[in-house]
């Protein structure tokens, strides 16, 4: 190496890692708290693995460079409020989590730099002030445009021979709950359809949801992003198929175990990304200026084995823009 490349080199790195430095000189490891939403690291799959993929991608080692701290609340409100504040007294560097767990770092610290991820609308949840300049101590990602509402509906539509009705399971402890219905039941009445909420705030109620799904006449079924709607990930598909009711997911996890179709962005995709937001801030980026991503990749997949089932016909326009057909 040149002299003047290897002096180059050690000045970007001293430029690059002032809170990597600082911490270091203070005689302790940078450190990253994640408060999940799941019981524990199984639960939490695939995610659990992508990010410390995606932490090792890019040079970070648990207990070597820098300290990653993990806190599973498993769905229940008081322990999101005790592990939020938890993490938030450990003096840890950068905080991170998705959207279940957002509000509750937010409520924890308005200094602690935090990185969310897979976030609705984080300018009207008043998280950010704007997505190119946030503006106080949170950024991220965002995970669903507008347009993705009456996508949804539209699939269910073409899937659907005379569908009318649809209904939409809902945590209504959420705060990006209500943007979901207000989006949703703006598109289904663009659509000419009759959307009917059902509440299911934990997975021992999503088993009920459905059976008034069924006892209401609903003749297709989506589901609002939430926590225990991915604990239920492996449960609701089979739900809905069990009662011959067509589901749309919203992500490749809750399709899986059988639903009809699903569409929308790749999350483990999205947290990956999150993992540069942190490493950003690590390096001395203020989460202020760094603009909030929303998705530009999206998915389209369709369960023909479900169609079968359901005895649907698949359009053809929808199987050759498809990213994947279960056979």
């Amino acid at each position: 190496m040149k002299r003047r490349d290897f002096i180059a080199l050690c000045g970007s790195a001293v430029v690059a890692l002032p809170v990597l430095a600082a911490a270091q000189q203070a005689g302790r490891l940078p450190t990253v708290g994640y408060l999940w939403h799941a019981g524990n690291a199984d639960e939490e799959k695939p995610y659990y693995e992508a990010l410390i993929d995606a932490f090792a991608k890019l040079g970070y080692v648990d207990g070597r460079n820098f300290r990653l701290l993990h806190r599973f609340p498993n769905e229940i409100p008081e322990n999101f409020r005790t592990m939020a504040a938890e993490l938030a007294s450990l003096n840890v560097d950068v905080l991170m989590g998705g959207s279940a767990s957002t509000p509750y770092l937010k409520a924890a610290t308005s200094t602690i730099p935090i990185v969310f991820m897979f976030i609705p609308d984080p300018v009207g949840l008043k998280y950010v002030q704007s997505l190119a300049r946030p503006g106080g101590n949170m950024t991220g990602l965002s995970n669903f445009g507008r347009d993705l509402a009456g996508k949804r509906l539209h699939l269910l539509k073409e899937l659907v021979p005379g569908l009318s009705r649809v209904g939409f399971l809902v945590n209504s402890s959420l705060p990006a709950t209500r943007m979901y219905i207000d989006v949703m039941t703006t598109a289904a009445s663009e659509l000419q359809l009759e959307l009917q909420m059902f509440e299911a705030g934990a997975v021992g109620e999503m088993e009920p949801a459905f059976d008034r799904m069924l006892k209401a006449g609903m003749q297709a079924a989506t589901i609002a992003q939430s926590g225990s709607a991915f604990q239920a990930r492996n449960i609701n598909p089979k739900l809905a198929l069990d009662r011959r009711i067509p589901l749309c997911a919203y992500s490749r996890e809750t399709f899986e175990a059988g639903a009809l179709v699903a569409y929308g962005p790749v999350p483990v995709e999205s947290l990956r990304r999150s993992v540069t937001y942190a490493d950003k801030i690590l390096k001395g980026e203020k989460p202020a200026a760094i603009p909030v991503e929303q998705p530009t990749k999206f998915e389209l997949l369709i369960n023909m084995k479900t169609a079968k089932t359901l005895g649907l016909s698949v359009p053809q326009a929808l199987l050759v823009s498809a990213s994947e057909v279960i056979e």
